[in-house]
Protein backbone atom coordinates (compact mmCIF):
# COMPACT_ATOMS: atom_id res chain seq x y z
CA UNK A 1 0.00 0.00 0.00
CA UNK A 2 2.74 2.22 1.07
CA UNK A 3 4.27 2.48 -3.10
CA UNK A 4 0.70 2.43 -4.22
CA UNK A 5 0.44 5.59 -1.96
CA UNK A 6 3.33 7.13 -3.01
CA UNK A 7 2.41 6.77 -6.49
CA UNK A 8 -0.78 8.11 -6.08
CA UNK A 9 0.54 10.93 -4.31
CA UNK A 10 3.68 11.90 -6.68
CA UNK A 11 1.04 11.99 -9.64
CA UNK A 12 -1.46 14.11 -7.74
CA UNK A 13 1.61 16.29 -7.70
CA UNK A 14 2.37 16.19 -10.67
CA UNK A 15 -1.23 16.63 -12.22
CA UNK A 16 -1.21 19.96 -9.70
CA UNK A 17 2.12 21.46 -11.09
CA UNK A 18 1.19 21.21 -15.08
CA UNK A 19 -2.78 22.13 -14.04
CA UNK A 20 -1.12 25.52 -12.44
CA UNK A 21 0.93 25.71 -15.17
CA UNK A 22 -1.13 25.63 -17.71
CA UNK A 23 -3.26 28.39 -15.84
CA UNK A 24 -0.15 29.97 -15.41
CA UNK A 25 0.26 30.23 -19.35
CA UNK A 26 -3.21 30.97 -19.97
CA UNK A 27 -2.80 34.27 -17.71
CA UNK A 28 0.43 34.96 -19.65
CA UNK A 29 -1.45 34.93 -22.74
CA UNK A 30 -3.54 38.12 -23.71
CA UNK A 31 -7.17 37.98 -24.03
CA UNK A 32 -7.44 38.62 -27.88
CA UNK A 33 -5.20 35.72 -28.35
CA UNK A 34 -7.44 33.04 -30.33
CA UNK A 35 -9.76 35.58 -31.93
CA UNK A 36 -7.00 37.20 -33.85
CA UNK A 37 -6.29 34.27 -35.15
CA UNK A 38 -9.83 32.99 -36.59
CA UNK A 39 -10.47 36.65 -38.07
CA UNK A 40 -7.23 35.92 -40.01
CA UNK A 41 -8.70 32.86 -41.31
CA UNK A 42 -11.30 33.80 -41.83
CA UNK A 43 -11.17 36.81 -43.99
CA UNK A 44 -8.07 35.17 -45.98
CA UNK A 45 -10.25 32.54 -46.85
CA UNK A 46 -13.36 33.92 -47.77
CA UNK A 47 -16.03 37.49 -47.55
CA UNK A 48 -18.01 37.19 -44.71
CA UNK A 49 -21.33 35.67 -45.53
CA UNK A 50 -24.52 37.64 -46.56
CA UNK A 51 -27.21 37.31 -43.62
CA UNK A 52 -30.65 35.76 -44.02
CA UNK A 53 -34.14 37.62 -44.21
CA UNK A 54 -36.67 37.69 -41.44
CA UNK A 55 -38.42 35.09 -43.40
CA UNK A 56 -35.42 32.49 -43.87
CA UNK A 57 -34.73 32.94 -39.56
CA UNK A 58 -38.14 31.66 -39.41
CA UNK A 59 -37.56 28.53 -41.62
CA UNK A 60 -34.52 27.76 -39.17
CA UNK A 61 -36.51 28.29 -36.28
CA UNK A 62 -39.51 26.38 -36.84
CA UNK A 63 -38.15 24.22 -39.00
CA UNK A 64 -37.05 21.69 -35.93
CA UNK A 65 -40.30 21.49 -34.76
CA UNK A 66 -42.07 20.64 -37.69
CA UNK A 67 -39.58 18.18 -38.43
CA UNK A 68 -40.66 16.65 -35.24
CA UNK A 69 -44.44 17.18 -35.70
CA UNK A 70 -44.54 15.76 -39.08
CA UNK A 71 -41.30 12.80 -39.28
CA UNK A 72 -43.07 11.00 -42.34
CA UNK A 73 -43.32 14.16 -44.55
CA UNK A 74 -40.51 15.34 -46.93
CA UNK A 75 -38.55 18.14 -46.39
CA UNK A 76 -40.23 20.16 -49.22
CA UNK A 77 -43.61 19.72 -47.78
CA UNK A 78 -42.00 20.99 -44.68
CA UNK A 79 -41.27 24.38 -46.07
CA UNK A 80 -44.27 24.50 -47.23
CA UNK A 81 -46.01 24.13 -43.90
CA UNK A 82 -43.75 26.81 -42.64
CA UNK A 83 -44.40 29.16 -45.41
CA UNK A 84 -47.60 29.07 -44.76
CA UNK A 85 -47.15 29.64 -41.32
CA UNK A 86 -45.04 32.22 -42.38
CA UNK A 87 -48.36 34.06 -44.31
CA UNK A 88 -50.46 33.69 -41.60
CA UNK A 89 -48.08 36.11 -38.60
CA UNK A 90 -49.04 39.41 -37.98
CA UNK A 91 -47.01 42.50 -38.91
CA UNK A 92 -46.19 42.12 -35.53
CA UNK A 93 -45.48 39.21 -34.89
CA UNK A 94 -43.19 39.32 -38.22
CA UNK A 95 -41.07 42.35 -36.51
CA UNK A 96 -38.28 40.93 -34.02
CA UNK A 97 -37.03 38.33 -37.47
CA UNK A 98 -37.13 41.60 -39.65
CA UNK A 99 -35.34 43.54 -37.06
CA UNK A 100 -32.56 40.57 -36.58
CA UNK A 101 -32.35 40.41 -40.38
CA UNK A 102 -31.86 44.42 -40.57
CA UNK A 103 -29.17 44.19 -37.70
CA UNK A 104 -27.36 41.47 -39.29
CA UNK A 105 -27.36 43.11 -42.46
CA UNK A 106 -25.96 46.52 -40.83
CA UNK A 107 -22.97 44.34 -38.98
CA UNK A 108 -22.44 42.16 -42.16
CA UNK A 109 -21.82 46.01 -44.21
CA UNK A 110 -18.87 46.57 -41.30
CA UNK A 111 -17.70 43.03 -41.66
CA UNK A 112 -17.38 43.46 -45.91
CA UNK A 113 -15.98 47.03 -45.36
CA UNK A 114 -13.13 45.37 -43.03
CA UNK A 115 -12.37 42.44 -45.29
CA UNK A 116 -12.03 44.32 -48.53
CA UNK A 117 -9.88 47.04 -46.76
CA UNK A 118 -7.04 43.91 -45.75
CA UNK A 119 -7.26 42.96 -49.39
CA UNK A 120 -4.87 43.84 -52.20
CA UNK A 121 -5.19 45.26 -55.61
CA UNK A 122 -4.46 41.74 -57.19
CA UNK A 123 -6.92 39.89 -54.90
CA UNK A 124 -9.75 42.48 -55.09
CA UNK A 125 -9.49 41.95 -59.13
CA UNK A 126 -9.45 38.34 -58.24
CA UNK A 127 -12.63 38.80 -56.11
CA UNK A 128 -14.03 40.82 -58.81
CA UNK A 129 -13.78 37.76 -61.63
CA UNK A 130 -14.83 35.37 -58.97
CA UNK A 131 -18.26 37.63 -58.63
CA UNK A 132 -18.62 38.00 -62.45
CA UNK A 133 -17.99 33.83 -62.83
CA UNK A 134 -20.73 33.10 -60.38
CA UNK A 135 -23.24 35.37 -61.70
CA UNK A 136 -22.77 33.96 -65.21
CA UNK A 137 -23.02 30.87 -64.04
CA UNK A 138 -26.13 31.70 -61.83
CA UNK A 139 -27.72 33.39 -65.30
CA UNK A 140 -26.94 29.81 -67.04
CA UNK A 141 -29.00 27.98 -64.76
CA UNK A 142 -31.60 30.06 -64.55
CA UNK A 143 -31.85 30.63 -68.65
CA UNK A 144 -31.52 26.29 -68.33
CA UNK A 145 -34.10 26.27 -66.04
CA UNK A 146 -36.59 28.52 -68.04
CA UNK A 147 -36.03 27.02 -71.16
CA UNK A 148 -36.73 23.34 -69.77
CA UNK A 149 -40.22 24.72 -68.28
CA UNK A 150 -40.61 26.51 -71.74
CA UNK A 151 -40.40 23.05 -73.36
CA UNK A 152 -37.62 23.18 -75.36
CA UNK A 153 -36.46 20.11 -77.24
CA UNK A 154 -33.36 18.04 -75.81
CA UNK A 155 -30.48 18.28 -78.06
CA UNK A 156 -28.86 15.19 -80.74
CA UNK A 157 -27.56 12.61 -79.06
CA UNK A 158 -24.63 11.23 -81.11
CA UNK A 159 -24.36 7.34 -81.92
CA UNK A 160 -21.87 6.68 -78.87
CA UNK A 161 -24.43 8.16 -76.12
CA UNK A 162 -27.00 5.95 -77.86
CA UNK A 163 -24.40 3.14 -77.52
CA UNK A 164 -24.05 4.07 -73.84
CA UNK A 165 -27.24 4.39 -73.00
CA UNK A 166 -28.40 1.26 -74.07
CA UNK A 167 -25.17 -0.65 -72.49
CA UNK A 168 -24.63 1.30 -69.48
CA UNK A 169 -26.29 -0.93 -66.50
CA UNK A 170 -24.72 -3.84 -68.23
CA UNK A 171 -21.05 -2.23 -68.00
CA UNK A 172 -17.97 -3.23 -66.39
CA UNK A 173 -16.83 -0.94 -63.28
CA UNK A 174 -18.47 -0.61 -60.26
CA UNK A 175 -18.17 3.46 -60.05
CA UNK A 176 -19.67 5.90 -63.07
CA UNK A 177 -15.96 6.63 -64.31
CA UNK A 178 -15.39 3.36 -65.03
CA UNK A 179 -18.25 2.24 -67.02
CA UNK A 180 -17.46 4.92 -68.80
CA UNK A 181 -14.34 3.70 -69.51
CA UNK A 182 -15.18 0.26 -70.21
CA UNK A 183 -18.24 1.29 -72.57
CA UNK A 184 -15.51 3.54 -74.84
CA UNK A 185 -13.18 -0.02 -74.87
CA UNK A 186 -16.08 -1.94 -75.74
CA UNK A 187 -17.22 1.08 -78.63
CA UNK A 188 -13.92 1.19 -80.01
CA UNK A 189 -13.82 -2.31 -80.72
CA UNK A 190 -17.21 -2.78 -82.35
CA UNK A 191 -16.64 -3.46 -86.16
CA UNK A 192 -18.11 -0.64 -88.72
CA UNK A 193 -21.26 -2.60 -89.66
CA UNK A 194 -22.24 -2.49 -85.93
CA UNK A 195 -21.41 0.72 -85.33
CA UNK A 196 -23.74 1.31 -88.25
CA UNK A 197 -26.75 0.72 -86.18
CA UNK A 198 -26.18 3.56 -83.68
CA UNK A 199 -25.21 5.93 -86.72
CA UNK A 200 -28.61 5.74 -88.44
CA UNK A 201 -30.57 6.17 -84.82
CA UNK A 202 -28.15 9.28 -84.54
CA UNK A 203 -29.25 10.27 -87.68
CA UNK A 204 -33.14 10.21 -87.19
CA UNK A 205 -32.24 11.67 -83.66
CA UNK A 206 -31.22 14.44 -85.94
CA UNK A 207 -34.22 15.09 -87.96
CA UNK A 208 -36.69 14.83 -84.68
CA UNK A 209 -34.59 17.61 -83.06
CA UNK A 210 -34.53 19.40 -86.25
CA UNK A 211 -38.20 19.26 -86.82
CA UNK A 212 -38.96 19.59 -82.94
CA UNK A 213 -36.95 22.84 -82.70
CA UNK A 214 -38.92 24.27 -86.14
CA UNK A 215 -41.88 24.18 -84.22
CA UNK A 216 -40.20 25.47 -80.98
CA UNK A 217 -39.02 28.60 -82.10
CA UNK A 218 -42.20 29.25 -84.25
CA UNK A 219 -43.98 28.95 -80.91
CA UNK A 220 -41.74 31.10 -79.32
CA UNK A 221 -41.81 34.02 -82.31
CA UNK A 222 -45.53 33.56 -81.90
CA UNK A 223 -45.87 34.39 -78.13
CA UNK A 224 -43.41 37.23 -78.11
CA UNK A 225 -40.11 35.75 -77.11
CA UNK A 226 -37.63 36.13 -80.34
CA UNK A 227 -34.64 36.56 -77.56
CA UNK A 228 -35.32 32.63 -77.31
CA UNK A 229 -35.08 32.20 -81.07
CA UNK A 230 -31.52 31.52 -82.85
CA UNK A 231 -30.00 33.98 -84.73
CA UNK A 232 -29.60 31.61 -87.78
CA UNK A 233 -33.55 31.06 -87.60
CA UNK A 234 -34.43 34.38 -87.12
CA UNK A 235 -32.33 35.78 -90.23
CA UNK A 236 -33.65 33.12 -92.13
CA UNK A 237 -36.99 34.03 -91.32
CA UNK A 238 -36.02 37.41 -92.40
CA UNK A 239 -34.71 36.43 -95.74
CA UNK A 240 -38.17 34.71 -96.70
CA UNK A 241 -40.17 37.56 -95.21
CA UNK A 242 -38.05 39.64 -97.85
CA UNK A 243 -38.16 37.95 -100.82
CA UNK A 244 -42.25 38.71 -101.35
CA UNK A 245 -42.00 41.96 -100.60
CA UNK A 246 -38.94 42.21 -103.19
CA UNK A 247 -41.32 40.82 -105.52
CA UNK A 248 -44.43 42.52 -105.14
CA UNK A 249 -41.58 45.88 -105.28
CA UNK A 250 -40.32 44.92 -108.96
CA UNK A 251 -43.94 44.16 -109.92
CA UNK A 252 -45.28 47.01 -109.19
CA UNK A 253 -42.12 49.19 -110.47
CA UNK A 254 -42.30 47.03 -113.82
CA UNK A 255 -46.04 47.92 -114.28
CA UNK A 256 -44.97 51.55 -113.26
CA UNK A 257 -42.70 51.40 -116.10
CA UNK A 258 -45.11 49.55 -118.32
CA UNK A 259 -47.74 52.24 -117.67
CA UNK A 260 -45.05 55.16 -118.60
CA UNK A 261 -44.17 53.57 -121.65
CA UNK A 262 -47.71 53.22 -122.88
CA UNK A 263 -48.48 57.26 -121.98
CA UNK A 264 -45.25 58.29 -123.70
CA UNK A 265 -46.31 55.94 -126.75
CA UNK A 266 -49.67 57.70 -126.78
CA UNK A 267 -48.13 61.07 -126.49
CA UNK A 268 -46.06 60.56 -129.21
CA UNK A 269 -48.89 58.90 -131.61
CA UNK A 270 -51.61 61.92 -130.82
CA UNK A 271 -49.65 64.52 -132.33
CA UNK A 272 -49.53 62.88 -136.17
CA UNK A 273 -53.67 61.77 -135.95
CA UNK A 274 -53.83 65.90 -135.29
CA UNK A 275 -51.57 66.80 -138.61
CA UNK A 276 -53.51 64.19 -140.51
CA UNK A 277 -56.79 65.80 -139.56
CA UNK A 278 -55.89 69.11 -140.32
Amino acid sequence: MAPYSVVSAGLGWLVRSFSGLSCRCSSVLPAAFVPPLRCLTSQAGSPPKRPLNGYMRFVLQQKPAVTRQNPDIKSVDIIRKIAQQWRTLSPDQKQPFQEASLQARQQFKLDLQHYQAQLSPDQMQQQVLEKRQRMAKRKAIRKKRELSSLGKPKRPRSAFNIFMSEHFEEARGGSTQAKMKSLLEDWRSLFSHQKQVYSQLAQDDKIRYKNEMKSWEDHMVEIGREDLVREQTLSTKKKAAAKPAASKGTKTSNRMNSAKTTNTRSAKTVPKTSTKKT
